[in-house]
């Protein structure tokens, strides 16, 4: 009798501690900007300032949560989408970025634009030990996982760009002679570096490269001299404005040579319509997202639901701006990771979410482009397909190409 009273107590004792325990396990867990309502991002974006025809992507994704919230929110809290202008200074930069992380108490930081920017903010974020998350660069710096961990982009890297060029030339246009305009930061000298390292031994077939400053006035000296270079290749790593002075003073100049242009500065309303589209005719660039000027995407189900949230939820908005969808994806790729993150609403577990992303697609992106992402692989997209620009719009041709560089790479 003893004994049965004893194993009672026992049952009693374990129920009890199962009736105490359970619910510890099902506790939300917080960190600052997340609450049982509300979920704070931070954004830093140029709204004004030389590259301020990015701002629209900041637009796109306020417009994008807006619907969220509608919606009823991500996993019922409302996304509190905080965006502040840096004028694409890096020292703006790291004042927005002291804002949100000490006065607004965002969760993170999504999104901020600019290689200048987010390698002005990287060390502060990883010494505060609040995700950088979803980068707006292709800088490659941004995926070193060793040294930065609460540091990922989400476009495709500019070394991997490169390379995916490189790879098409050398199959195609082996004899050429390749003249490079590169802005002078981090962004071109990482594209730069793709294009020569996927040329391998071929590398001297660049024969001329000129750099320039983001706030030059004019970049036409620099294009005058690699004209004179006698190149029939030419590539254009620049942002939009230095862009559309390039293939404008290239069409001005009567030079027809073979001319692509890098991926962020494919906008046919910001970039290709200010230089003319007659002098943009059969540039080729590379895509990893459906093109909403492209015919072949018309009646595609995702670009008309995309098209239906622009009329409802950012109006002003421009249709014809690739920019817009692209903010529109990255905020997609936002909110899965907080749905994945439930009710364990915390910095390291919004990384642990970031890091685990196996064969995500959205409609937006290409066909056979997915995302991967693990702990020592911080490049969540590393292919691209090759577009030329037709004088209306872009046409995509080839076959998905994959330029992976390896992974830990942060050079």
């Amino acid at each position: 009798m003893l004994g049965r009273r004893n194993n009672l107590a026992a049952l009693a004792i374990l129920a009890a501690g199962v009736l105490v325990t359970t619910p510890a396990l099902a506790q939300k867990k917080y960190d600052p900007g997340a609450t049982d309502t509300e979920i704070k991002l931070g954004n830093i974006m140029p709204y004004s300032g030389p590259a301020s025809s990015y701002g629209v992507i900041g637009k796109t994704e306020a417009a994008f949560f807006k619907m969220i919230n509608d919606q009823g929110g991500i996993n019922g809290r409302k996304i509190n989408f905080i965006s502040y202008d840096d004028a694409y200074s890096p020292p703006k930069a790291i004042e927005q970025a002291r804002k949100l992380v000490e006065s607004d108490e965002v969760l993170l930081i999504f999104q901020p634009l600019g290689t200048p920017s987010n390698s002005a903010i990287m060390k502060y974020m990883n010494a505060k030990k609040v995700p950088q998350l979803f980068v707006a660069s292709g800088g490659t710096k941004f995926g070193d996982p060793k040294n930065f961990p609460w540091t990922m982009g989400f476009q495709p890297n500019y070394q991997s760009e490169g390379r995916i060029y490189a790879k098409y030339i050398r199959d195609n246009f082996p004899n050429s002679k390749i003249a490079v305009l590169w802005q002078n930061d981090d962004a071109g000298k990482d594209q730069f570096k793709g294009l020569k390292d996927g040329l391998g031994d071929k590398a001297d077939m660049i024969i001329a490269d000129k750099s320039y400053e983001v706030s030059d006035p004019s970049i036409d000296s620099q294009i005058v001299a690699l004209h004179d270079s006698g190149a029939d290749i030419f590539f254009s790593w620049a942002a939009p404005k230095g862009s559309a002075q390039a293939i404008r003073k290239v069409g001005e100049l009567g030079w027809k040579p073979k001319f692509f242009l890098a991926n962020t500065a494919t906008s046919i309303a910001s970039v290709l319509k200010p230089a003319g589209l007659d002098y943009a005719k059969d540039i080729i660039s590379t895509a990893y997202l459906k093109d909403p000027t492209d015919p072949t995407w018309d009646k595609d189900p995702a670009v008309v639901a995309w098209r239906t949230f622009m009329d409802k939820y950012y109006p002003e908005g421009d249709k014809t701006n690739a920019n817009n969808l692209y903010g529109y994806v990255q905020a997609e790729a936002m909110a899965q990771v907080l749905r994945q993150c439930g009710d364990n609403l915390t910095r390291d577990n919004v990384m642990k979410q970031a890091t685990s992303l196996k064969d995500f697609h959205t409609d937006l992106m290409l066909p056979g482009i997915m995302v991967n992402t693990s702990a020592d692989d911080y490049f969540p997209i590393e292919q691209m397909q090759l577009m030329r620009f037709n004088g209306q719009a872009w046409e995509l041709f080839g076959d998905v190409i994959t330029g992976e560089v390896g992974h830990e790479r942060g050079q």
